[in-house]
């Protein structure tokens, strides 16, 4: 199995703390290790072989890391979407299609998570899955309609919603055969694109996005501490 990590935004809600880098190369000080090195190292540990990141802005960053990181047992490819700067997510993924050869784990570059969230996808037989958690009040969150333990839909506002009953993360599982049947035009963010896969929800799941300042300051206060508390026990 692949896995697929869509890192080619811009990240300009993060200011200057990106030092002109991806916010995916954000570093952590308690965690000693970037947003992206950390997912990385969790994919490896949980076997994955080969990484295709979809990059855009300063894309070179990423190009000499997976210089850096990749080896004989583990493969890291960088594939630039040329148009980051005027398209979303799904059209990333869409120009990472000749690489993609088998299922993979979908991620997003500014994901903090413990282990449990990829070890949890591959563990279950269940070829199309959106990983969901419970609430969370990040502040920034992507409310969730589950029915029948299928992704009805999703929206940032609540009121377009016929329930609320998990939050997405940003980590899904996809089959090659979905893949390939996937209209990456027809949508801006490619989370859109995963209406009626099923839903794997993990109530207490350890997680956070880092998107602007006030997450960074979240992650850092609330959702680190529980991580590293977890990964001693």
């Amino acid at each position: 199995m692949q896995a697929v990590i869509l890192a080619a935004g811009l990240g300009s809600r993060l200011g200057d703390i990106k030092k002109n880098l991806p916010k995916g190369f954000l570093y952590i000080e308690s965690l000693h290790e970037t947003l992206i090195e950390r997912s990385l190292r969790l994919l490896k540990e949980a076997g994955i072989q080969e990484v295709i990141i979809g990059t855009g802005y300063e894309n070179k960053a990423y190009n000499a890391l997976a210089d850096r990181l990749s080896a004989k047992d583990f493969k890291i490819i960088t594939h630039k979407n040329e148009d980051f700067a005027t398209t979303g997510s799904a059209y990333t993924l869409w120009c990472l299609r000749e690489l993609i050869t088998q299922d993979f784990l979908l991620l997003e570059s500014d994901l903090v998570y413990e282990p449990l969230a990829i070890k949890a996808l591959l563990q279950d037989e269940r070829k199309d899955l959106v990983l969901a958690s419970g609430t969370t009040r990040s502040g920034d969150e992507v409310y969730m309609s589950i029915v029948q333990d299928k992704l009805q839909d999703l929206s940032k506002d609540k009121t377009k919603l016929d329930s609320i009953d998990g939050e997405l993360v940003g980590i899904s599982k996809i089959s090659l055969q979905s893949f390939v049947k996937l209209d990456c035009h027809s949508q801006n963010d490619y989370e859109y694109l995963l209406k009626g896969f099923d839903v794997l929800k993990i109530d207490n799941l350890i997680w956070c996005e880092i998107d602007c300042l006030e997450h960074l300051e979240r992650a850092k206060k609330l959702i680190i501490p529980k991580i590293l508390k977890k990964d001693s026990q």
